[in-house]
C-alpha cells in the first residue's frame, strides 16, 4: 500500500459493491414488469409476459396485474449493495467528522468536494432504486383515468433503473477519488510539525 493512496482492500470493496449494485440495476431494468397491450385489445387479455391486463367490470378501465416481480428484488438488491459500499467507506473515513483531522491544503479541499458530490449522487441513486422497485411492485391500475390508454405498462416507468445505474457508477468514481484525497489529507504532515520533530536541525555547527 503506497503512502497517501489508502487501503487497496477498501478501494476494491467499494468498487466491487458498486459494480454489483450497477449489475442489479441493469438487471432490474431488463426484467421490469411489462405488458405491451392497447386499451382496446381485449383479445389479448388472457395473454401476458410477466403480467396480465385485467378489465375492471365496474369502470371498464384496464390495469396491469403482475405474476412475477423479479425486478423489484433486483432493485432492492442494488439498493442494499450500494448502501453497503457507502456505509463501508463512511465507516473507514468516519465521515470526515471524527478521527484524525485533515491537513489544510488542496487535498483536504478535494476530499470535501468529492465527499459532498458522492453523497449527492448516492442519494439520487438510492432514490431512483427504491422508487423503481416500489413502482415496479405497484399495480398500475386504472390507466384510463390518467389518459394512458395508448401506453403500455412498460412505458409508464421506463428508464428509472437506468438512471439509478448511471448514478451508481458516478457514486463509485466519486467515492474512489474521495477516499484517495482523504487518505492524502490525513497522512501528509505539515512542514512546521516536521521541523518541530527534529530540534537538532541547524544546531550542528555549535557542537
Amino acid at each position: 500500500m503506497g503512502e497517501g493512496k489508502g487501503s487497496t482492500l477498501v478501494h476494491l470493496l467499494v468498487v466491487v459493491l458498486s459494480l454489483v449494485a450497477f449489475g442489479f440495476a441493469i438487471a432490474a431494468e431488463r426484467r421490469r414488469s411489462v405488458r405491451s397491450v392497447g386499451f382496446q385489445s381485449e383479445f389479448l387479455l388472457g395473454f401476458a409476459w410477466m403480467g396480465t391486463v385485467v378489465k375492471d367490470n365496474i369502470s371498464n378501465a384496464t390495469y396491469c396485474v403482475y405474476n412475477s416481480d423479479v425486478a423489484t428484488g433486483y432493485g432492492v438488491g442494488a439498493f442494499l449493495f450500494l448502501l453497503s459500499g457507502e456505509s463501508l467507506l463512511m465507516g473507514v473515513t468516519k465521515c470526515m467528522c471524527f478521527g484524525r483531522p485533515l491537513v489544510p491544503g488542496s487535498d483536504r479541499a478535494w476530499s470535501i468536494i468529492y465527499f459532498v458530490l458522492s453523497w449527492l449522487t448516492f442519494l439520487v441513486a438510492e432514490a431512483c432504486l427504491i422508487a423503481g422497485a416500489t413502482r415496479n411492485a405497484y399495480h398500475t391500475k386504472y390507466r384510463g383515468m390518467i389518459y394512458a390508454q395508448n401506453f403500455s405498462c412498460e412505458t409508464l416507468r421506463k428508464g428509472v433503473f437506468i438512471a439509478a445505474a448511471v448514478f451508481v457508477v458516478a457514486t463509485m468514481v466519486l467515492n474512489v477519488y474521495y477516499y484517495m484525497y482523504f487518505t492524502k489529507a490525513t497522512t501528509t504532515m505539515p512542514a512546521h510539525k516536521a521541523n518541530r520533530g527534529n530540534p537538532t536541525v541547524g544546531m550542528t555547527g555549535y557542537a
